[in-house]
């Protein structure tokens, strides 16, 4: 069986270890393609409470430290971004997964009174987070990570916390105002066609209504987090039930 991480909710912070630090690994100081609609910079936070076996961000995820150094502090990043008012529309929250630090919403909060949009990529798991950013006017977008089924979550993501990803879906879906997608990652090592159609299926139970992006494993050479074997087959896209309410689009295919 999977090891449980669930109890790993705060893990160690990367760094020089000061109480002004952050848990971010890096920042990309420049994307188009990350945030709908925006140029925009990626703060990338160490650590994650989950272990999928795909990740192809395995150093970021066990908060490993930067051989060549890197942006930690939280004056590093905020000065970064001052610098870059009236050039970036938008900050990307990813990782890892910001939301298990305690101190995101103070972050979020003097990005956001830059004048930057923020979009947090999360695998959901904190709907007490989100819950707490949506309510205070902090996020202007949302990827949501569906990992798998319940029947398949741990094994997917090594921890048993599908309700509270459930949570996090049901409160993003019963809001009007922040836009969000939903995308899954499919290595069919892992998961099936009977997997994704339950997933569409429960999106539409829910009144979903932006974008299912399916996507496809890709190794791009590079570590991942899970001695995966290679894919035998891809995903048969063509046998996906067709949602009615939402738009399926597919990754990587």
């Amino acid at each position: 069986m999977p090891k449980d991480f669930s109890h790993n909710s705060h893990p160690r912070v990367t760094g020089d270890g000061g109480r002004d630090a952050l848990p971010i690994y890096d920042v990309t100081p420049f994307t188009m393609l990350d945030f709908p609609g925006k140029c925009a910079a990626i703060i990338w936070f160490s650590g994650c409470n989950m272990r999928c076996g795909y990740c192809h961000n395995p150093q970021i995820v066990k908060g490993l430290k930067k051989k060549e150094g890197g942006t930690r502090k939280i004056e590093n990043v905020l000065e970064f971004l001052e610098k870059r008012k009236g050039l970036l529309d938008g900050v990307v929250l990813s990782g890892g997964e910001a939301s298990i630090y305690p101190g995101l919403p103070d972050f979020v909060r003097k990005v956001k009174s830059m004048g930057y949009a923020i979009k947090l990529d999360t695998n959901g798991t904190r709907p007490d987070v989100v819950s707490d950013l949506l309510d205070n006017n902090l996020l202007d977008y949302v990827a949501l990570d569906y990992k798998a089924p319940p029947e398949k979550f741990k094994a997917v993501t090594g921890i048993s916390k599908f309700r509270d990803f459930e949570k996090t879906l049901a409160l993003l879906c019963a809001q009007k105002t922040v836009p969000f997608e939903v995308r899954t990652t499919v290595h069919t090592a892992l998961m099936n066609e009977r997997d994704i159609a339950a997933i569409i299926n429960s999106l539409e139970n829910r009144r979903y209504k932006g974008t299912y992006y399916v996507q496809n494993y890709i190794n791009n050479g590079g570590p991942t987090l899970g001695a995966l074997p290679k894919q035998s087959k891809e995903l048969d896209i063509n046998i996906l039930p067709h949602p009615s309410n939402f738009t399926l689009a597919f990754r990587n295919f």
